[in-house]
């Protein structure tokens, strides 16, 4: 079977940074594979156009621009807030809260979740870069196709892989 839109896919990958001997950003192996529903629109389209097609057992390798992946770092997702907005109802900061380089998940004004790292803080604003992590990186994949396979009804239902102990992904 081949890779198509609402297909099981099971691979391995890593992902590096700028190449094929880039700094590593993130691996998926045989022991713990990354296992998804393809065409659903969670993926990045130009990583899925890359997948479509292949078969269980091929290798693939390519590289995606930031136009193709996260995307080009924006100024515009530096944010200041004000720091009484992470201060709980004691008026004191969590410890651990508001480290340099934590991330945190803050609500926008229409109620989604955005990831922003903490870059600095003071007595009246706290610093943030709501930019994607990996925005402005050329990344590079590589890895293999362990199965494809056809979605439960469930999992056609639900537009989502689920493992056989009733575990949404």
């Amino acid at each position: 079977m081949t890779i198509d839109d609402n297909s099981i896919v099971t691979l391995t990958y890593e992902v590096r940074d700028g190449g094929p001997s880039g700094t590593l950003l993130e691996r998926m192996d045989v022991n713990y594979p990354f296992i998804f529903m393809f065409g659903t629109g969670r993926m990045l389209p130009a990583w899925e156009r890359r997948l479509f097609g292949l078969k269980s057992g091929m290798g693939f390798s390519f590289q995606l621009g930031p136009d193709d992946a996260y995307g080009h770092r924006d100024e515009a997702h530096i944010l200041q807030a004000p720091i009484h907005i992470f201060k709980n109802e004691r008026e004191q900061i969590e410890p651990g809260l508001l480290e340099k380089g934590q991330y945190i998940t803050l609500t926008d004004s229409s109620g989604k979740d955005v990831n922003a790292k903490v870059l600095d803080w003071n007595d009246e604003l706290v610093s943030l870069d709501a930019n994607h992590a990996l925005a402005g990186k050329t990344l590079f994949f590589s890895g293999a196709v362990l199965n494809v396979r056809e979605p439960t009804v469930d999992e056609l239902v639900r537009k989502q892989y689920i493992d056989e102990g009733g575990v949404r992904r």
